[in-house]
């Protein structure tokens, strides 16, 4: 079945080179790392390339109505993850910002003595971005500070797969012991070990000459297997998933506002690392038809989910999948759930709907759920020292407290500032995606409509 209108486009990118970024093995927290302008030349590639797809008028998959010279920032959303990796995930978004909208000498401006102001570097044109910081907003970086998925970790390490694995790696970890420079030789630490070989394959004249041939396959193929081990899950909404089951909250978000002819929005880049890639291929099952998306994405990498109307008379939205892995390929048609064509959007929604995780509490529930320890979750999102679902004590503590708070702040507000509005606390179960009020924009009926 043919779906012609392109309505809209979601696209979830990977950020590009950086220099090298050692990640804990359990509580999977990265440390420093910086963009290098590699990484922005292919997210710069990777705007240009989604340009040419979505706002050519000449492209079959071009998006129906959408401003392409000069951006329409109610038609267009950004999203950039700034928790781990952060300076190289905005820089990259700021590259493909630069490709998918290049400067134009119409970014100007007449000013009322009559003199006209072009933007600069010759129009250049500025999209505002929000960034997402996993202190306050747990979507994009949901695997971090999260008990369960630790323990997770831990059982994925102690499994007999994990460990059979682990022997055969070790005569490839013997032989890359001269190249490695003192760094943890573990399957483990398998994706900090490919990390760093990659790095100084593409950095280090000396090291790139001085590397056997096969040695960054090898590296690499482990790497992904301990990578696809962690980020996956055998059950839908498993916590192994939860990188996908968090970043789905603003796609499905998106796709919705889409969808709704009252809703200007009609292109969302969330721009990311390589973890909820894994994470919902296995989710929506595309690994069964694809087992080669079981691995890390390259950087560059990009997921598109394209929303488009069905022919007539049908007059429902369908979804269509194309995955490009990075800046060497063309996007490649992919179908979720073993769907043959593209999916509706409501089944779509459907099928996911209890998996996915749409704010800081269900986050908070789902990182807890099977912890007993102290964690830095619950600390961060306000909650006693302790407390998990499930937990009839650390319940009735919570009910006790909050039981005082309403006693004492009935009694102030009835003795000091009588007559005045509650002013409403935000806290953990805040929409991850939720957004300022300034961000309320006019839709295509005069509705306000929200945007991200």
């Amino acid at each position: 079945m043919a779906h012609h209108d392109v309505l809209g486009a979601v696209i979830l990118a990977r950020n590009g080179d950086r220099t090298e970024c050692y990640q804990h093995p359990v509580t999977q927290k990265p440390g420093p790392t910086r963009s290098t302008p590699l990484g922005e030349v292919q997210a710069h590639q990777l705007g240009q390339y989604l340009r040419g797809i979505y706002l050519d008028s000449s492209s079959s998959s071009h998006i129906r109505g959408i401003h392409s010279d000069l951006v329409d920032l109610t038609e267009v959303a950004v999203r950039v993850k700034v928790g781990g990796e952060g300076a190289a995930v905005f820089d990259s978004a700021t590259a493909l910002l630069q490709g998918l909208f290049p400067p134009n000498p119409d970014n100007r401006i007449t000013l009322a003595n009559e003199t006209t102001v072009v933007a600069p570097l010759g129009g250049y044109q500025y999209v505002p971005v929000e960034t997402v910081e996993p202190s306050n907003d747990r979507s994009l970086e949901s695997w971090t500070d999260c008990p369960a998925f630790q323990k997770h970790v831990q059982k994925m390490h102690a499994s007999s797969e994990f460990k059979e694995a682990s022997k055969a790696a070790q005569p490839f970890f013997h032989a890359l012991k001269d190249f490695a420079f003192g760094r943890e030789l573990s399957l483990e630490n398998a994706y900090n070990v490919w990390d760093f070989v990659q790095a100084g394959l593409i950095h280090n004249k000396t090291y790139a000459h001085r590397l056997p041939p096969t040695f960054i396959e090898q590296a690499r193929g482990f790497a992904n297997l301990r990578e696809d081990l962690i980020y996956s899950d055998k059950q839908m909404g498993g916590i192994g998933n939860i990188a996908s089951r968090t970043a789905l909250s603003s796609i499905l978000k998106a796709l919705q506002r889409i969808a709704f002819n009252g809703d200007p929005l009609q292109l969302m880049v969330i721009e990311t690392t390589y973890q909820p890639f894994i994470s919902f291929f296995h989710q929506t099952e595309v690994v069964k038809s694809h087992p080669e998306l079981a691995a890390i994405p390259d950087f560059g990498s990009a997921l598109a989910i394209e929303l488009r109307r069905g022919p007539p008379p049908d007059a429902r939205d369908f979804l269509r999948f194309k995955f490009r892995n990075g800046t060497n390929d063309d996007f490649e048609t992919i179908h979720v759930f073993k769907h043959r064509e593209d999916i509706p959007l409501t089944e779509f929604i459907y099928r996911l709907e209890n998996s996915v995780i749409n704010s800081n509490r269900e986050w908070a529930q789902a990182c807890s759920a099977s912890s007993s320890t102290v964690q830095a979750a619950w600390t961060k999102l306000g909650l006693p020292e302790g407390a998990t679902t499930g937990n009839a004590t650390a319940d009735a503590a919570v009910g006790f407290v909050l039981a005082c708070v309403m006693f004492l702040g009935l009694f102030f507000a009835a003795k000091f500032v009588r007559g005045r509005r509650a002013v409403r606390l935000r806290g953990p179960e805040e929409s991850l995606s939720s957004v300022p009020s300034e961000n309320v924009v006019q839709g295509r009926d005069g509705k306000a409509a929200t945007r991200y």
